[in-house]
């Protein structure tokens, strides 16, 4: 018998020894003061994210060699970790930067991996989910290649592209800036950890060194800051692991992509439920408030709400949740906050989430009790009625079924952003309901003012002309001309909104496919 042939046993064993190199990331130490800061490591996040045993990682021994001072060579991983992963059961692209490894900045083969993520998502359909920890662009980048690149923003140009198409979710997890940071900010939805996550066009060494003000990265692009100030972020929660399950409950309300519809998962919650509360949910006096949250959480399956941006223009309340188990978008006044009224922030966080449920075929009811757009010299600095005409433009132009659900006051253009006869399908309201081009209140006494002034008892006519026209704004005049479709009883809400919606999803299924070339608007 012939010698024994040669085998490539050396390179399997190297091949071996580059796997394990890639699984300790960074180096034990690095590791080490990951952990010191309170955050856990890409694997860690990705084993907590996916389902147990389904990730299947692309790239795992990419990156390079590096000579020690002894002259031996050792191999460094890339500083990013992607791949697929099962997410309640469903595939889905994942993947991040590794913090211990150059902190997580981009270039090289870690640049080219989230590239081929993205494709990876593009190319099966199914949802992103990037877990954010980088620094970005680093200047060592003009040392290595000899030369200064031109900013072409390709990576985010790329992200924009799939906007729309699959659900993108970002999961900032560490201090981003840059390429990172504008990653976050073309998501869907994006979730920051308190404390931990920082957001920033340029960090603060780069803002000290610029403008000459020292600030903290806290001060500067917080958790706090950007879910309830500036609105780049949607949801603060209090750890890496909160983050990670709200990432995946997130997904649970969405499809793989805009080709397909939302599932429905039975929660056990009968349709035809009825609740007394909402029969003395709503105060008889106009001018009392309440908070609208306990009549949405008794209309939903299990009282269940997602809410986006709960402390971002908070008169206005976005959530997700479902009805006989098929997810709905809700958009409602919360008349606790400045009456209801839509300012600007609430106006830009109410566009973004109609387009949203637009593109993933979730169809939209509006609870409303809305006295119009934010009046005042701040409301009109801050551009209120063009940043209030793009909640009123995105739901006109939605294409998913809408209810509206009239529950106390709709008025003007406020009202119409509440799909309020613009762009709902049916527009339902509780015998509480008061509707018009404006309020009564204020109104008489611009439209009569010559009548009230030429009046020997100008307050008696003026409240003599309100109450005559406050007799004719009940929901019975407007029912009767048909200028709604019904009066409904409160305890009716579930089970109507439940068997129209039924009727209308139908539609839905001949439309499926992009909404619009551009995706949704960050």
């Amino acid at each position: 018998m012939a010698g024994q042939q040669p085998t490539w046993l050396p390179e399997v064993e190297d091949l071996q020894r580059r796997r394990a190199r890639a699984l300790e990331l960074g180096g034990e130490e690095r590791v080490r003061r990951q952990h010191e800061q309170g955050k856990l490591t890409i694997r860690e996040r990705l084993d907590r994210l996916v389902d147990p045993g389904s990730f299947v990682e692309y790239g795992a021994i990419a990156g390079g060699t590096v000579r020690e001072d002894d002259g031996s060579q050792r191999f460094v991983p890339a500083g990013f970790v992607a791949g697929l992963g099962k997410i309640n059961g469903r595939w889905t692209a994942v993947g991040g930067e590794d913090f211990t490894v150059r902190g997580g900045s981009e270039g090289g083969a870690g640049g080219r991996k989230g590239r081929l993520l993205q494709e990876l998502a593009r190319d099966y359909r199914v949802p992103l989910v990037w877990l954010l920890d980088g620094a970005g662009a680093s200047v060592r980048s003009i040392g290595q290649m000899g030369y200064s690149s031109l900013p072409k923003g390709r990576g985010w140009a790329e992200s924009a592209s799939l906007s729309g198409q699959i659900p993108l979710v970002s999961c900032v997890v560490g201090s981003i800036a840059g390429g990172p940071a504008l990653t976050a900010v073309i998501g869907d939805i994006v979730i920051m950890v308190k404390e931990t996550s920082h957001i920033f066009a340029g960090g603060p060494p780069l803002v000290e060194r610029s403008l000459g003000h020292k600030v903290t990265k806290e001060e500067l692009g917080g958790s706090r800051l950007h879910t309830a100030v500036s609105g780049v972020a949607d949801l603060e929660v209090a750890s890496e692991d909160a983050c990670l399950a709200t990432a995946r409950e997130y997904l649970s309300y969405f499809p793989q992509n805009c080709w397909e519809l939302p599932a429905r998962v039975d929660n056990g919650d009968p349709p035809d439920r009825r609740e007394e509360a909402l029969l003395s949910a709503v105060p008889r006096s106009y001018r009392q408030l309440y908070d609208m949250r306990p009549i949405l959480k008794a209309v939903v399956d299990s009282g269940k709400l997602f809410e986006i941006k709960p402390a971002y223009g908070p008169s206005m309340i976005t959530t997700l949740a479902r009805l006989n188990g098929y997810p709905v978008g809700i958009i409602a006044s919360q008349p606790r906050v400045i009456g209801g009224a839509i300012d600007g922030p609430a106006a830009d966080k109410g566009a973004h989430f109609v387009q949203l449920c637009d593109a993933f075929h979730i169809p939209l009811v509006f609870f409303v009790d809305c006295p119009g757009f934010m009046i005042g010299i701040k409301a009109e600095s801050e551009g209120t009625l063009r940043r209030g005409l793009r909640v009123t433009h995105a739901v006109a132009n939605s294409r998913v079924p809408t209810i509206s659900v009239v529950i106390r006051k709709s008025y003007g253009m406020g009202g119409a952003a509440y799909g309020g006869g613009l762009g709902a399908h049916l527009n339902l309201v509780w015998p509480s309901a008061q509707f018009g081009s404006i309020p009564i209140e204020g109104g008489v006494a611009a439209a009569y003012r010559r009548v009230i002034e030429s009046s020997p008892d100008p307050d008696k006519t003026r409240r003599d002309l309100e109450a005559q026209l406050d007799s004719m704004r009940t929901p019975w005049r407007a029912a009767e001309a048909m200028d709604v479709e019904d009066v409904i009883d409160p305890r009716d809400t579930r089970p109507l909104l439940i068997k129209y919606l039924d009727v209308a999803r139908e539609k839905t299924r001949y439309q499926l496919g992009p909404r619009v070339s551009y995706g949704i608007m960050p």
